[in-house]
């Protein structure tokens, strides 16, 4: 590898579904956030998890996605095998998705450490991600679960937190995990920014093994039949729909975590899962005061600030608007502020309601 040689054995999982319900009408069901570029660099979001993977682990990657975006997945991947994107029958979180994985991985390589990290962040200094990953593997190596904890720059109350405990004797540069906790208030979100506590970016290294054992702790069914899935993928479609839908930090890191067996690796290298519209408005700001995700030719402004996404090839005009959010496609047109950014999604669920699905 050019940047960094790979870690033997260690493969990174990427879960890659959720529809991105903030933001609409930019990402929707059939085309969720981790297919766009949301960056400007010319790669999609899961296009970059990829490309700062690749120097860690080579070709050891398996993509799980929805089957509805597979051919996608794969088309955006070409230099992946397309054998290593799974397809998920139908939507059941993340634990079944990082489960089944991980009952592949246990069966594919006895040596394995697996990582899980999600197809839409968005990651800026690449070597410091690296090298927080690499001290990742040390420690599950040395049977732990381990998360990666973001280093917390700001009071943010969309993201979960890790409380940070001790320093592990058996596990160099990891520390104990006392609990996660759940988005915060801004009072409580203060608190824990000046307590030390790190942002919980959802991204866990460990041995298959661990994971599933961990599992089988709390749910033995639920464990077995991963287990099952993996002995005989022909079962795949029966007996997905009869998982439980459940998030793998409920269903795993928090138990664990309360039972002194999740370590967390600090790490501090520009994170952002793009949540809404206000946070990409804020990882793509320049000099400008209002920001365009696009083609500039297409958007005049007249003493406004904020974000416009022209996608129509429609001109957009903004005159005398201070944070706004417009997002122009050719079905629908958003108008927002990026105040309300996080309230896009009761749109989504309107158009539900309402029989217009096929717009979300």
């Amino acid at each position: 590898m050019s940047e960094q040689t790979d870690l033997d054995h260690f493969w990174a999982v990427i879960p890659a579904g959720g529809a991105g319900t903030r933001l609409w009408p930019l990402s929707r069901q059939e085309s969720p956030k981790f297919l766009h570029d949301l960056t400007g660099t010319g790669r999609t979001l899961i296009q970059a998890t990829y490309d700062r993977l690749v120097p860690l682990v080579g070709d050891r990657m398996l993509v799980v996605t929805g089957q509805a975006h597979r051919a996608a997945v794969v088309e955006q991947l070409d230099a992946l095998d397309e054998t290593a994107v799974v397809a998920e029958p139908s939507a059941r979180d993340s634990m079944a998705a990082i489960g089944l994985a991980a009952a592949l991985l246990e069966r594919r390589d006895p040596d394995a450490v697996m990582g899980s990290f999600a197809a839409d962040h968005v990651i800026t200094d690449l070597q410091a991600f690296r090298t927080a990953a690499a001290g990742a593997v040390a420690a599950a190596r040395a049977g732990w679960l381990v998360t990666i904890g973001i280093e917390a720059t700001y009071a943010a109350t969309g993201f979960g937190y890790i409380n940070v405990g001790a320093a592990l004797a058996d596990a160099r540069g990891a520390f104990a995990v006392r609990e996660f906790v759940e988005k915060p208030t801004v009072e409580v979100a203060r608190r824990y920014v000046a307590e030390g506590y790190r942002w919980n970016a959802g991204m866990f290294v460990c041995r298959p093994t661990v994971l599933l054992d961990l599992l089988a702790e709390q749910d033995p069914d639920f464990a077995a039949a991963l287990r099952g899935i993996a002995v005989d993928p022909s079962t795949l479609a029966e007996v997905w729909p009869t998982l439980p839908k459940i998030a793998v930090d409920h269903a795993v890191a928090e138990p664990a975590a309360a039972a002194g067996r999740v370590a967390v690796v600090p790490g501090a290298f520009g994170w952002d899962d793009i949540g809404d519209f206000a946070s990409l408005e804020t990882l793509l700001a320049g000099e400008d005061d209002l920001t365009v995700l696009g083609e500039a030719d297409l958007v005049r402004s007249v003493e406004s600030s904020g974000l416009v996404v022209p996608g129509s090839g429609r001109i957009v005009a903004v005159v005398g608007l201070e944070g706004v959010v417009i997002v122009d496609t050719p079905d629908a047109v958003l108008i927002t502020t990026l105040e309300r950014a996080q309230d896009v999604k009761a749109v989504v669920a309107a158009l539900k309601q309402d029989g217009r699905g096929h717009l979300t």
